[in-house]
């Protein structure tokens, strides 16, 4: 068992091309002996947002804190402290916050 608080982990800055004020805390990923799924937690700050992409695998997303707003292709949907959301496998999306504080989110993935 693995019993933390997510300050125990360090906020990483998110590198990929069109992401931007964008950290990631691996809360459970590579290095931890989960067998199926990676937890990590996400902080946008104002004004900031991921880069328009998609996976193979889905996402399940967790909002914590904050407001901010989910791009699909072919829809936005508006999301604060309470919301949640399936991305679908190759669903293309993007994460944005649009409201004055730290938007901060959890996103379970499949390990592979």
């Amino acid at each position: 068992m693995i019993v933390k608080t997510y300050t125990d982990v360090a906020a990483e800055k998110v590198t990929m091309a069109g992401a931007e004020n964008v950290t990631i805390r691996w809360l459970l990923g590579k290095d931890s002996p989960a067998p199926n799924f990676y937890l990590r937690l996400f902080e946008v700050q104002p004004g900031g947002h991921s880069p328009f992409h998609a996976h193979p695998s889905e996402h399940e997303i967790f909002i914590l804190e904050g407001r901010g707003r989910i791009n699909a292709k072919a829809a936005r949907h508006d999301v604060e402290a309470g919301s949640f959301a399936l991305v679908e496998p190759n669903e293309e999306h993007q994460f944005e916050n649009t409201g004055d504080g730290v938007l901060k989110f959890l996103c379970l993935v499949p390990k592979d």
